[in-house]
């Protein structure tokens, strides 16, 4: 294999073909770097974040899969993965998944003492998630806490301290993961139940459609609270709204549970994330 070849291998097991899972790990921390800094973000702070979104997300995805090796080969979606096709090494993988953590960490390294704490609890979240999948009914909510996890640590870097404030977002987050990842999980839950890996699409089971609704719910209304308390203008709740009806229509798109049209609406969760952000936007501008 050529140097551009194992290149290519990398950045397939890192997702960076695949910007989704960025951008859900990305939006998030936008909305806490723009509420705890009332709409004025330092920049600076703000680039350390963004870099370190794409480095931990792909440090977490190259651990994903180095956990699940010995399944992704049952799965249709996932057989073609590096690891799983063997095109790269598990110890390769393991490499890799450190260095990508070490930059993070280096990257954080000029900000407040209790950011390089909480990247602590930020790092153990992102290498244990693919394990809960073994043993944890609802894996989807541990990963909504990772993927969130930097609204806490958007706070502490602008604030020194992690208000109650940032935890409710937190937890916004966690409601919307389990609703974008059930979508996810509907798309390889009989491959999923063969390989006996637990996810909450097997979990909810018949109730899936309605656990959803309520975990999106559970989020907008979090989200309004936030807003409320906060006093923040109008241009909020119109991106609330827009974000309401987007998850109105993945309802509709995964009313009869297809697969393609499951992944569709998971995919589409960026824009849920985005009208979010664009109403904290307009509202400080």
């Amino acid at each position: 294999m050529t140097f551009t070849e194992r290149l290519t291998q990398y950045e397939k097991l890192m997702r960076l073909d695949k910007p989704v899972g960025i951008l859900l790990l990305l939006w998030p921390t936008l909305w806490g770097q723009w509420l705890a800094s009332h709409g004025r973000p330092d920049w600076m702070i703000l680039w350390i974040f963004i870099v370190g979104v794409v480095l931990m997300r792909s440090a977490g995805c190259v651990i994903n899969d180095y956990a699940d090796r010995d399944f992704d080969p049952h799965v249709a979606r996932t057989r073609h993965r590096p690891l799983a096709a063997g095109t790269v090494a598990p110890r390769e993988a393991l490499m890799l998944a450190a260095g990508l953590a070490l930059l993070a960490f280096l990257l954080i390294l000029p900000l407040d003492p209790l950011v390089l704490k909480l990247s602590v609890v930020a790092l153990f979240l992102a290498a244990s998630y693919p394990f809960t999948k073994r043993f944890f009914a609802l894996p989807q909510a541990y990963l909504g806490i990772a993927f969130g996890f930097g609204i806490p640590m958007s706070y502490a870097a602008l604030w020194g301290e992690v208000p109650l404030e940032a935890w409710l977002l937190l937890l916004a987050n966690v409601f919307w993961a389990i609703a974008y990842d059930t979508e996810y999980a509907m798309v390889d839950r009989e491959d999923d139940l063969k390989i006996g890996i637990k996810t909450s699409a097997i979990t909810f089971g018949r109730h899936d459609l309605t656990a959803i609704a309520c975990c999106y719910a559970a989020t907008l209304g979090l989200l309004a609270w936030t807003g409320w308390s906060r006093g923040i203008h109008w241009p909020f709740y119109l991106g609330l709204g827009v974000a309401a009806a987007i998850a109105i229509y993945h309802l509709r798109l995964i009313r009869a549970r297809e697969p393609r049209a499951c992944f569709r609406a998971f995919m589409h969760n960026v824009w849920f994330g985005a009208a979010i952000f664009a109403g904290i936007l307009l509202s400080y501008l």
